[in-house]
């Protein structure tokens, strides 16, 4: 019967790989109590590899904070099977192992990144092809705006044009109008003169480019002439500019040359609208109505007394012919006189031909629409103040029309139409109206 020994006992019961190495080599030296030192060192390190003692520490888990880490170094390997000698084959007693704690060391580290660090960079671009289709593309854009830009603009040039016509006819026409209704005579245009002529004097219509003549003439013109209304007093000095004697009446005393200017008619006014400036001026200033060189063939008195169909038109310096200083048996000044001074003198004052009609004429030059107002100062220079004297300024450019009409019966109505015309777009303004002359007396 085999006997147990305690050191195969020892080996048989132990779970620690480091007890069955000792309980082991106590088995050998048991067996072989006579063996050699070299032979028993043979025996533990077969006894060691058959039971290895893993000596190796777990190193605890790495845990990422944001400024430290740490690092952990595993603990030294021991071998304490090696010794030269051993005692006993007793399993030792219980010893307290000494802990090898393992040794940390601590390393600042910048803070951890969003991002990663090593993530690899790309590089982004256009490719020639999508650079062209870009260039393109906005061209096309730049192209379109631009034509929207330029339309605008045009438009907004269209209409600062046609407002600018309306603003300047609406005030050549208001001047026209106010003019004519505060007026005590209306010059011209003539009324339509019963003769063989097929000439309208009546109407006179002017248009720029220059149209056809009408019948009868060689050249259109338009104009419209009244006498200065009362309103005017261009010298401050409170009298009205048309009371040429200071009096407080007009136009009460007409020299023979009733517009006082030297001139047939109008002077530089073609009044008949023949086409004819001033004619018969070397002979025949006084002829006031450019009828033929016939001179105060018409005085005032109600009556057609040239058969022209026209009543006082042509009145010599004796205004009514009556042979007497203002009307005849008349005491026209109330002095308590009848008919003193020259028979020249109509109103009886002691003065002849003191009192002339001041023409206020409207009229076309070269597409601008012209006022020509009397002045009751030497304005041309002559010496003395007469129908020479007067000044001239524009009431609206771009003109291409200009009519005036005098309708009958009793030819004191005027019907006028003026209309501008922008070089530059084409757009026109016209206006009509239509006014009694004196209607505002």
């Amino acid at each position: 019967m085999n006997r147990v020994t305690p050191a195969a006992a020892c080996l048989a019961h132990s779970t620690d790989p480091e007890t069955k190495l000792l309980c082991g080599f106590s088995a050998v030296r048991t067996a072989h109590p006579t063996g050699s030192g070299t032979q028993l060192l043979s025996a533990c390190v077969l006894l060691h590899l058959a039971f290895p003692i893993n000596t190796k520490t777990t190193p605890p888990r790495r845990v990422h904070r944001p400024t430290t880490s740490t690092i952990t170094t595993p603990p030294r390997r021991v071998c304490r099977a090696h010794r030269p000698t051993i005692s006993t084959i007793a399993p030792p007693p219980s010893r307290v192992r000494r802990a090898h704690r393992p040794t940390t060391s601590t390393i600042t580290t910048p803070p951890h990144r969003t991002h990663h660090e090593h993530r690899p960079t790309h590089q982004s671009g256009f490719t020639l092809i999508e650079l062209l289709v870009a260039v393109t593309l906005a061209a096309l854009l730049i192209i379109g705006l631009g034509d929207m830009v330029g339309l605008a603009v045009e438009t907004q040039e269209v209409v600062g044009e046609k407002n600018d016509l309306t603003r300047q006819a609406a005030f050549a026409m208001d001047q026209m109008v106010h003019a004519a209704r505060f007026s005590r005579q209306l010059m011209l245009p003539l009324p339509d003169k019963i003769d063989s002529t097929t000439l309208l004097e009546n109407i006179r219509e002017q248009t720029e480019p220059p149209s056809a003549p009408p019948a009868g003439s060689s050249l259109g013109t338009a104009v419209l002439a009244v006498t200065l209304p009362a309103y005017f007093d261009l010298d401050g000095n409170g009298i009205p500019d048309a009371d040429n004697d200071g009096d407080g009446s007009f136009d009460e005393d007409l020299p023979a040359d009733i517009s006082f200017d030297n001139a047939p008619g109008i002077v530089l006014i073609d009044d008949d609208g023949d086409g004819t400036v001033d004619k018969f001026q070397a002979c025949c200033s006084q002829d006031d109505d450019e009828g033929f060189g016939i001179i105060n063939e018409d005085p005032i008195n109600g009556v057609d007394d040239d058969g022209d169909g026209i009543s006082d038109d042509d009145p010599g310096a004796d205004n009514n012919a009556d042979g007497c200083a203002g009307v005849c048996g008349v005491d026209d000044d109330a002095d308590g006189t009848l008919d003193e001074g020259a028979v020249a003198d109509d109103d009886e004052d002691g003065a002849s031909d003191e009192d002339w009609y001041d023409a206020l004429v409207f009229y076309l030059d070269n597409g601008t629409l012209m006022q020509r107002t009397p002045v009751p100062w030497d304005e041309s220079g002559g010496g003395l103040v007469n129908g020479l004297d007067y000044i001239v300024e524009p009431l609206a450019d771009n003109v291409s029309r200009f009519r005036v009409e005098r309708l009958p019966p009793k030819g004191m109505l005027l019907d006028l139409t003026l209309e501008l015309t922008s070089p530059l777009s084409g757009e026109s303004v016209s206006l009509h109206n239509r006014v009694r002359v004196g209607g505002a007396l």
